[in-house]
């Protein structure tokens, strides 16, 4: 395989956040050597001022281009073997970046996996697992249990588990995968579209989460706070839903 891996974090004014997962990730990685991209989507913050003299390339956007729009900066890039698709409110406490690309390597046949998502006290985050219709996109708001089986809150599951949506808080992808996909969709500006990416990579391979590597995450949820992301998280599921219809997922 490549010398090195490559890790992308994509940031819109969240430098304190972003200044965590960089020094998270910088001094957790051992193994491999790793490029490590920040790409900034017209920040306001001195985000690029700050890391200027950091072991870090950071890509101007010069605007908000949305979540995958950013993240496909990256394909024009210098990448690993295995790429790192990475929230800016994401921490590691260990080499987590290696594991995943050992773990990837002894099982070819998984083109793109997640880790085990917590919380910042060790409690597992309950995100999406399974295909989004309608009724676990909508009433899913409403109902606990329409939402529990969404995220598999009831479902007893360890080690290697294939699953049909992966998050995009922290992802591990096969780079030649994620190239031949173009990466995002970027109709979506933000939200679905790591659901997306995930049902189109499974032509190439398995799907998993491996819950013997896990990260924290600063879970905001801000769809459920305010309504401007409430608004886009709204029309990415309409998107989202009209493609599964159409059969182009």
């Amino acid at each position: 395989m490549e010398s090195f891996i490559s890790a992308a974090i994509v940031t819109y004014n969240d430098l304190d956040k972003v200044k965590d997962a960089y020094y998270s990730i910088k001094e957790n990685t051992k193994r491999y050597p790793l490029k490590l991209y920040i790409i900034d989507n017209g920040s306001e913050d001195n985000l690029v001022d700050f890391f200027k003299d950091f072991d870090v390339t950071v890509i101007e956007n010069g605007k908000n281009l949305g979540f995958g729009a950013a993240h496909n900066k990256a394909l024009g890039l210098s990448l690993g073997k295995y790429h790192f698709i990475v929230n800016p409110d994401i921490e590691i406490k260990s080499d987590v970046l290696s594991d995943m690309v050992d773990f990837m390597e002894k099982n070819g046949d998984i083109c793109l996996a997640m880790p085990d998502i917590l919380n910042s006290d060790g409690t597992r985050q309950y995100l999406p697992k399974e295909i989004p219709t309608a009724k676990s996109l909508f009433l899913g708001r409403f109902s606990d249990e329409i939402r529990k089986k969404y995220v598999w809150a009831d479902k007893a599951f360890e080690g290697v588990t294939d699953i049909d949506f992966c998050s995009g808080c922290f992802m591990c992808i096969k780079t030649d995968v994620f190239r031949e996909l173009n990466g995002f969709d970027e109709r979506y500006f933000m939200y679905l579209e790591d659901a997306d990416l995930t049902l189109r990579a499974k032509k190439y391979g398995r799907v998993v989460i491996n819950t013997g590597v896990s990260v924290f995450h600063r879970w905001e949820r801000e769809s459920s706070k305010k309504i401007k992301y409430l608004i886009i998280h709204i029309c990415s599921a309409l998107k989202f839903l009209a493609k599964r219809r159409s059969g182009k997922l």
